[in-house]
C-alpha cells in the first residue's frame, strides 16, 4: 500500500457518515438545549464585540474573534469551497449553510468551557485554554478523573501534531498553487517566504499573534466579500440560476446534480466543518485568551465567528465559482465520472484555480493575482493559529515540568517543526495535502464532539447565568461555585478579589459589576 492509499484509507475511517451525522445531530440537539442561542442572541454577539477590552493577560473579545478567524478563513473558504461543489455539486454549498447555523451553537458550548476552565501560563502569564483543559478539570473532583485526564491528554496529543505537522500543509500547498498559477512563482521560493514571515510571528506569543490577526483578518475578508459582491452583481441575472442550482441540488431534484444527493451533504458537512471549525476544538482555544467578566460572553463570539467564516466567506466564494461557471462536478467524489464542465481549464485542479478562473471572468488579468494575495493572507494566518494551538496544547502537556528551561526547549522544537512542515507544505503534492488535513480535522472533532457532548453542564449552566443577570439589567460577572461548577480555579479567584474589593453580590449572583463601578 502506497503512503497515499494509506491517507485515503485513513480518512474513510474517520470521515465515516458517522461522523458526518455526528456533526449534524450534535449541532441540531445543541440548537434546542440553549433555545436557539445563535439566534437570539445575536444582539449579545455584536454587543461584546463592540465592548470587550484586553489586558496585559488576555486579549480583548475582538481580538479573540479575530484569532478564531485567523483559524477558521484560510484554504477551507477559497479551495475548500471549491472542493465541496467539485465532489458533491452546488447542493455542497447548501449544507455547508446548514453546518454553520447548527454548529454555532455547537461552537458556543465548546468556547464557553474554554473559557471556564482556563489557566494562566506559568511563564508568560497569558491565559491559556481548549478541550484539553476542560477535559481534564470539569470531572477532577470525581472518581472518573483518572479516565479524563488520560482522554484530555490524548486529545492534546493529536492536537498537537494536526495543528503543527497535518493543518498547516494544506495553507501552505494552497498559497503555492494560486501563486503559482498568478506569478509562475517556484514553490520553494513561496516555501521560504511563508518560513521567515512565521518565525518572525510565532516567536513573539499569543499577544503578536493576535495584533497581527486583528490588523490583516478584517482587511482582507471584506475586501474579499466586496469583490465577491461585485461580481455577483455584474452577474445579476445568474442569481435565481445560482440559487435554484444550490437548493435543487441540495434535496436532490436537480436534473444533473440529484443524482449525488447523499455526496453533497457528505462534502457540505466535510468542508463547513474544515472551514468553520464548529465542534473541531480549535475555537475554544482563542476564546480562552480573551479577556472578559463572562464565559458565556466570548461562547457568543464564537458562535459569531462561525457566521462570518460560512455565511459571508464562503458563501462569497461560492456565489462567484457558480455564477461564472467557473467549476466541474463529479459523480463519484474522486475526480472522474464528469457530470459538469464549467470554463475551468481542463487541467486546473480542484481549488483555488476554480476561484481565480470565476474572478478572471469578471476582472480579466486580475482574478489570478487577487486570489494569490488574498489565499497567502488567509492561509498564512491560519497557519499562525495553528501553531498557537499547538502551543497551547504543548504547554498543557509540559505545564507540570518544573525546570522552565525544559519546557522552552520543548516549545522552541515545535516552533521548528512547524516552519519544516510549512516548508513541506509549499511543495508535497495537493491531494497528500488535503488528505493529511482531512485527517487532523476529523480526529480532532471526533475527541472533542464526543467530549462536549459528556461535559455540556457547565455551559448550559452559564447561559442560564447569563441569560438570568441580563434580565435583571446587569452586566454579567461570573462565580462558578454558586452555580455548582467545580474546579474553575481562575474565576473563584477573580470571584475572590472582587469580594475583597467589596463587591456584595446575591445569593444567587453574587458577584456583579457595571461598567466598573461594582454593585449588588
Amino acid at each position: 500500500m502506497s503512503f497515499a492509499d494509506l491517507i485515503t484509507a485513513v480518512n474513510d475511517v474517520i470521515w465515516s457518515p458517522a461522523l458526518i451525522w455526528l456533526c449534524l445531530i450534535v449541532g441540531l440537539y445543541f440548537t434546542i438545549r440553549t433555545m436557539f442561542l445563535q439566534f437570539v442572541n445575536i444582539p449579545d454577539m455584536v454587543k461584546q464585540l463592540r465592548e470587550g477590552q484586553d489586558s496585559a493577560d488576555g486579549t480583548s473579545s475582538l481580538q479573540s474573534l479575530m484569532l478564531s478567524l485567523a483559524g477558521r478563513v484560510g484554504m477551507g473558504n477559497i479551495g475548500g469551497v471549491a472542493t465541496a461543489i467539485a465532489f458533491g455539486g452546488p447542493g455542497a454549498v447548501f449544507w455547508m449553510w446548514v453546518m454553520a447555523l447548527l454548529g454555532a451553537a455547537t461552537s458556543f458550548i465548546e468556547s464557553t468551557l474554554g473559557q471556564i476552565y482556563k489557566e494562566r501560563d506559568p511563564d508568560t502569564g497569558e491565559y491559556r485554554g481548549g478541550p484539553a483543559y476542560y477535559l481534564e478539570k470539569a470531572y477532577k473532583h470525581t472518581a472518573a478523573a483518572p479516565a479524563f485526564k488520560a482522554y484530555a491528554i490524548l486529545f492534546a496529543v493529536v492536537t498537537v501534531f494536526a495543528t503543527s505537522y497535518f493543518l498547516p500543509g494544506v495553507q501552505a500547498n494552497g498559497v503555492a498553487a494560486a501563486v503559482g498559477e498568478a506569478w509562475a512563482v517556484p514553490a520553494w521560493v513561496v516555501a521560504l517566504a511563508m518560513v521567515i514571515l512565521l518565525a518572525f510571528i510565532v516567536l513573539g506569543g499569543v499577544k503578536r499573534i493576535a495584533t497581527f490577526a486583528v490588523y490583516v483578518v478584517p482587511v482582507v475578508a471584506v475586501l474579499y466579500i466586496i469583490l465577491a459582491l461585485i461580481v455577483l452583481f455584474l452577474n445579476f441575472d445568474q442569481i435565481p440560476e445560482v440559487f435554484g442550482s444550490i437548493f435543487a441540488s441540495a434535496f436532490g431534484v436537480h436534473a444533473v446534480f440529484g443524482a449525488i444527493l447523499g455526496l453533497a451533504i457528505q462534502w457540505g458537512v466535510k468542508r463547513g466543518v474544515y472551514s468553520n471549525e464548529a465542534g473541531q476544538g480549535t475555537g475554544p482555544h482563542a476564546a480562552a485568551a480573551a479577556e472578559v467578566s463572562h464565559p458565556a460572553k466570548q461562547g457568543f463570539v464564537q458562535a459569531f465567528a462561525v457566521y462570518i467564516d460560512t455565511l459571508f466567506v464562503c458563501s462569497a466564494t461560492a456565489f462567484i465559482i457558480i455564477s461564472t461557471g467557473a467549476y466541474r462536478v463529479y459523480s463519484d467524489g474522486s475526480g472522474s465520472g464528469l457530470l459538469f464542465e464549467g470554463i475551468v481549464s481542463p487541467t486546473a485542479s480542484e481549488g483555488p484555480a476554480f476561484v481565480q478562473t470565476g474572478f478572471d471572468a469578471v476582472f480579466s488579468g486580475f482574478g489570478p493575482t487577487f486570489v494569490a494575495v488574498a489565499l497567502a493572507f488567509f492561509a498564512f494566518t491560519t497557519i499562525v493559529a495553528y501553531y498557537y494551538m499547538a502551543e497551547v496544547n504543548l504547554v498543557y502537556l509540559t505545564r507540570n515540568l518544573r525546570n522552565g528551561m525544559v519546557r522552552r526547549v520543548v516549545l522552541r522544537f515545535l516552533q521548528a517543526l512547524i516552519l519544516v512542515s510549512v516548508a513541506y507544505g509549499a511543495v508535497a503534492t495537493t491531494g497528500a495535502a488535503w488528505g493529511l488535513g482531512d485527517i487532523g480535522v476529523g480526529s480532532m472533532a471526533w475527541l472533542n464532539i464526543l467530549g462536549i457532548l459528556v461535559l455540556q453542564g457547565p455551559a448550559l449552566k452559564a447561559l442560564k447565568d447569563y441569560r438570568a443577570q441580563k434580565r435583571q439589567g446587569l452586566d454579567p460577572q461570573f462565580d462558578p461555585r454558586p452555580l455548582g461548577i467545580r474546579n474553575a480555579e481562575f474565576w473563584e479567584h477573580r470571584a475572590d478579589g472582587l469580594i475583597t474589593q467589596g463587591v456584595a453580590g446575591t445569593a444567587e449572583h453574587p458577584i456583579v459589576a457595571d461598567g466598573g463601578a461594582h454593585r449588588a
